[in-house]
């Protein structure tokens, strides 16, 4: 079949990679996962896994190739903790993971789910089996939160999506000097209005990449239509030192549900990443993502190939 838009991720033929049926206990629908390359090159997805109480827990998948032969933790890796965490109440869920070399610890940002809305809650692991838990870092409603690798000015740096009813859903930056106290919010990509493919909402997709050009971020817009919500990714480019500053915005999305595991589930319609890759060539980018909120599948792009794309696709 004939395609006349440019391919920046292409799908694994195994897709989808990972399924509730792989799980080594009940489970209803496994997606969202983050992802990260521990220190012996083996690939760990931290999934969402649903149950059929309709609550998230965190539960770590770990392969060699990143691809086949998962071996999955026999019990939840990070379980909801309401008695110590009250913002857990109703799960956790679509974690993002950030290696800070400063701390030599993976920083885990998830959202906290409770009768307040979601929130963005924060820990640190070194093996995946103990975690520090900082609790609620930004209040409800915020969500879609990455924690960037190395300071900015001195100061820790997370990217989130506030909502308010008056300003939107948008994507902001905020610093701390401790990963508690956090202030020096700005906004960093605001959703496009009108008929844009990502107008009224954006999001942080997986942990934004360092480049020598910049910031590259994957970041994931939701249209309403007349048969409901369809999520989209696009792509964006920041300073590298100022990275609340973009350089570069394309104006199209370029990875969208086709496949029939994408259309069809729990929310059909959805390519959601939380997490990616780089492979040992520093360029090749792999891109797990939940598919239709009920299974993992995975993309492969190209860091060159992005950033060529946006020099040629870029409204600013």
């Amino acid at each position: 079949m004939r395609r006349d838009h440019e391919v920046l991720f292409a799908r694994h033929p195994g897709n989808p990679i990972l399924t509730a049926a792989d799980w080594p206990y009940p489970a209803h629908t496994v997606f969202n996962a983050a992802a990260t390359r521990l220190r012996d090159n083996t690939t760990l997805l931290l999934c969402r896994v649903e149950d059929r109480r309709g609550h998230s827990h965190l539960c770590a998948a770990r392969s060699k190739d990143g691809v086949t032969g998962w071996t999955i933790d026999a019990e939840p890796t990070l379980k909801p903790d309401p008695e110590h965490y009250p913002e857990e109440l109703w799960g956790i869920e679509d974690p993002r993971i950030t290696f800070v070399e400063e701390l030599g610890k993976y920083a885990v940002a998830y959202t906290a789910f409770s009768r307040n809305g979601p929130g963005v809650a924060l820990a640190l692991t070194e093996d995946f089996r103990t975690f520090q838990r900082y609790g609620l870092i930004m209040q409800p409603e915020d969500k879609d939160a990455a924690l960037l690798p190395r300071r900015i000015d001195g100061n820790f740096a997370i990217i989130h999506r506030p909502i308010t009813h008056e300003a939107g859903a948008h994507v902001w930056i905020s610093l701390s000097p401790d990963l508690q106290n956090w202030g020096s919010h700005k906004l960093m990509l605001a959703a496009r209005r009108g008929a844009w493919w990502d107008a009224n909402k954006v999001g942080l997709s997986p942990p934004l990449i360092e480049t020598p050009r910049g910031w590259l971020m994957l970041y994931h817009g939701v249209r309403q239509t007349a048969a409901g919500c369809l999520y989209r990714l696009g792509l964006a480019l920041f300073a590298l030192e100022e990275p609340s500053r973009c350089i570069a915005r394309g104006d199209s999305w370029v990875f969208g549900p086709e496949a029939p595991y994408e259309r069809d589930g729990d929310v059909g319609n959805v390519v959601f990443p939380c997490g990616s890759t780089l492979a040992d060539d520093g360029d090749t980018i792999n891109l797990y993502y939940g598919a239709a909120d009920t299974s993992m599948a995975l993309a492969t792009g190209s860091i060159r190939h992005a950033l060529d794309w946006l020099d040629r696709h870029a409204s600013q």
